[in-house]
């Protein structure tokens, strides 16, 4: 059976499909690692979305092998195809999808850090297509690490304040609150929605509350939170403030 086997293996052919099984299956693996951390922060593109990038991404890097060594092997040219050629395409053409997990809240935007994991899961898919494990493996390690430990980290800003907002009616209030975070003196940075259920869990929020905006400001050491609360107790709808210390 083992001389069988290694007379098997003697075919290219064999070799190819077997080599490229491996390729395609550690790809996957690889991106679905990924995939996971992002489904788990309920992101746009999780698991699957991962999973295939990765795979079509290898799948595109053995293609091109296969070129490279195809037309090497069979019309003896002397100038072959580049067999980095495709995997360019896949770099540079990867933006399409990464552009489609980017999304527009109100004033915020989120899935930037998706749209990079995208990104640099395709170059692991890539990696891994032409066999550079070590390459690939390594930088599935640090994408996993920067999106589940960087996150974590305390970068924000001693003067950044986190504004809770609660409001009868986004749209009619979003506008004027702005303008009421400058005159209580701080500066308006980012904005989005509480959802639902967090709502529900927020001590600090009374019931009449529909509504809330989380609001990161900048507020300078002179400044009021004290002020800046009541600044925005005085717009029309606004219903609750509470500020992070």
């Amino acid at each position: 059976m083992r001389a069988f086997l290694l007379k098997l293996w003697e075919i290219p052919d064999i070799q190819m499909a077997v080599t490229t099984f491996v390729r395609l299956g550690v790809a996957a693996l690889l991106g679905g690692v990924i995939g996971m951390e992002r489904e788990h922060s309920h992101r746009p593109a999780g698991l699957r979305t991962h999973i295939l990038v990765a795979v079509g991404a290898a799948l595109v890097m053995c293609t091109s092998e296969y070129i490279f060594t195809y037309y090497q092997e069979v019309f003896e040219l002397k100038s072959v195809p580049d067999p980095a050629r495709l995997g360019a395409q896949v770099i540079s053409g990867i933006g399409f999808l990464g552009a489609g997990t980017i999304l527009r809240e109100g004033f915020s935007v989120k899935g930037l850090t998706t749209a990079a994991s995208l990104w640099s899961v395709s170059c692991v898919g890539l990696a891994v297509g032409i066999g550079f494990w070590p390459g690939a493996v390594i930088a599935t390690l640090v994408i996993f690490f920067v999106l589940n430990v960087v996150k974590r980290l305390p970068l924000r800003n001693p003067g950044t304040r986190i504004v809770y907002v609660g409001v009868e009616d986004i749209d009619d209030a979003s506008a004027d609150i702005i303008g009421a975070i400058q005159r209580g003196g701080a500066k308006y940075q980012n904005i989005s929605i509480m959802p639902p259920a967090d709502r529900a869990t927020a001590a600090f929020l009374s019931k009449e509350t529909h509504s809330v905006l989380i609001i990161t400001v900048f507020m300078k050491p002179s400044a009021s939170t004290a002020f800046l609360k009541e600044t925005l107790l005085r717009v029309d709808g606004v219903k609750d403030v509470y500020i992070e210390d």
